[in-house]
């Protein structure tokens, strides 16, 4: 699996030196984040289990997978001021963002006092969330801070041609999760598989004749997706014309979020509801 290395910004200088002689045995960043300079890790655990985010100020989520919890304090012995809870939260902020994710929940505090923040980042791979703690100390520099990173699968889908047309007639359509570059319509190399089998369905039974629609979740302006639906629900039509289906056996349109099939408020429902579905005619 390719691991992803995310470098921290806001122009960390990192000494190895200091965290080798400081870390705890047996402890490590995880790989998908590096640390803040001048911080050492004084505890780390690693196990399956339950962590209970926060998404709102009112809202709680339970997950559970592939637990990694991070301690770390601040080296005091480094001779610089300790960082603020806004330099601790931007960095992670910019490091996850700028690698797909989000932050999903920023507690109201003062931002240089103890702060908690929720980030969420999918890759083909894996689903991460990641949970940050940050203690204030004396002039509300950030003495320690902790990071939960749970990791689960990412939402995978194997389809067969022949599965695919049973169910199509049993239920009129099937719903594909079909992986598409963020915000276009170019179908990721990873689901050319789901085209391929869609293909062969279609070979295999030369009457058939279907509708591909898209939808998407309410990320974004109603138009926007609108065109968005539309255009990846062509691109998987092109896609099958292009490997020799009769373009009058295919038509394609876009929902946009009308038709949510899960709820959009949990980043599971929004991945639900960002699919393709064929549709028998």
């Amino acid at each position: 699996m390719k691991k992803i290395i995310i470098i921290l910004t806001f122009g960390l200088t990192i000494s190895n030196f200091i965290f080798a002689q400081n870390d705890a045995d047996g402890c490590t960043d995880h790989p998908l984040l590096t640390r803040l300079e001048n911080f050492y890790i004084s505890q780390c655990e690693n196990n399956y289990n339950e962590l209970q985010l926060r998404t709102s100020s009112s809202k709680t989520e339970t997950k559970e997978g592939n637990l990694f919890y991070i301690y770390y304090r601040y080296n005091s012995d480094a001779g610089v001021k300790a960082k603020s809870a806004l330099q601790i939260i931007k960095n992670y902020e910019i490091a996850i963002t700028k690698n797909g994710g989000k932050m999903i929940y920023k507690n109201s505090n003062s931002l240089d006092a103890n702060l908690e923040a929720t980030y969420y980042l999918s890759t083909k791979e894996k689903e991460y969330w990641v949970q940050l703690t940050s203690f204030a100390g004396t002039d509300n520099a950030i003495e320690a801070f902790s990071l939960n990173i749970l990791e689960m699968d990412a939402m995978k889908q194997e389809v067969d041609a022949t599965e695919m047309f049973e169910e199509i007639n049993k239920s009129g359509f099937v719903a594909l999760y079909i992986n598409f570059e963020t915000g276009k319509s170019a179908i990721k190399t990873e689901s050319q598989p789901i085209i391929d089998q869609i293909y062969e369905m279609l070979k295999q039974n030369p009457d058939l004749k279907i509708s591909i629609e898209g939808h998407t979740d309410n990320v974004g302006t109603t138009q926007s997706n609108q065109t968005l639906s539309d255009a990846r629900a062509k691109s998987v039509m092109n896609a099958l014309i292009s490997k020799g289906i009769i373009a009058s056996r295919l038509k394609s349109k876009g929902w946009g979020m009308t038709k949510p099939v899960a709820d959009n408020s949990t980043e599971e429902g929004k991945a639900k509801n960002r699919r393709v579905e064929i549709v028998k005619q």
